[in-house]
């Protein structure tokens, strides 16, 4: 028994530890992103422009293919179901328009970039640190959260909802052609059930949780890096962590959010 309670005691300070860091990890970051250019401290766009092309625009054929074949299966499967019903495809296009602007798109947005650029936030970070290149930082006298952290802030926070929204196209036109082939629906009939099956609702909805997910991977991505002890083990680990933890927050975030919208909207 007192090794049961020993365990659960560790696991709740280890879990109350990494949620203060990643409290003063956001606290700080937001001071340097949201208030420190009002002090005339501006954020260093040449890196977090560097960082959107990086995070944003390298991203975007595995988002837009991983999204086409989803707006695929989504047809497929919304096809299938509806068939018992003699369901008409006007019903596949709101299924898979719904289902890509609320949910999916963001979703599979945030799990991608989550994979490919929070486990590179947290490898970069954790590099410099193991190599003292951030106690060097410190030691100039530069703050490494202005230097490092805030412009992939900005750089997710920008390229997050671009990203969503190019998954959601990518969605729709994947669920268009299974219609188009399979279903022998027109393309302006395609086009119009989908314009009628979506409300603007949808789509800003996928868009908050898109900046959301950002601030969630950018955050701790960053946090990982920083917490890395033990020179390239420590830098292996906080990799692996990073996307499971960014995970996790994502899909725990997406329950919550999605619960608000459906009760208040």
């Amino acid at each position: 028994m007192t090794g049961v309670l020993a365990l659960i005691g560790r696991g709740t300070l280890g879990l109350f530890r990494y949620a203060t860091g990643l409290y003063q990890l956001s606290r700080d970051a937001g001071y340097w992103t949201f208030v420190a250019p009002f002090k005339g401290r501006s954020p260093k766009w040449k890196s977090a422009l560097h960082q959107m092309v990086l995070v944003g625009v390298n991203s975007i054929p595995i988002v837009g293919l991983i999204s086409l074949f989803i707006g695929i299966i989504l047809a497929l499967q919304g096809a299938y179901a509806m068939r018992n019903f003699g369901a008409s495809p006007y019903y596949v296009a709101l299924l898979v328009g719904v289902s890509m602007t609320r949910e999916i798109g963001p979703l599979m947005t945030a799990i991608v970039v989550a994979g490919r650029s929070g486990s590179s936030f947290a490898a970069e970070l954790g590099t410099m640190k193991v190599s003292e290149e951030i106690d060097a930082l410190e030691a100039m006298g530069l703050n490494s959260v202005r230097y490092l952290v805030v412009p992939k802030y900005l750089a997710l926070l920008v390229m997050m909802p671009c990203l969503t929204i190019l998954s959601d196209v990518a969605g729709i036109l994947g669920g268009g052609l299974f219609q188009i082939v399979q279903l022998d629906q027109s393309l302006s009939m395609f086009l119009i059930s989908t314009r009628d099956a979506l409300e603007m609702r949808d789509i800003w909805t996928g868009l908050v949780k898109s900046l959301v997910f950002g601030l969630i991977i950018t955050k701790v991505g960053c946090y990982e890096g920083f917490s890395v002890r033990g020179g390239a083990e420590g830098v292996g680990k906080a990799t692996t962590s990073s996307v499971v933890v960014s995970i996790f927050l994502v899909i725990f975030a997406d329950v919550i959010f999605t619960a608000f919208f459906y009760y208040t909207t």
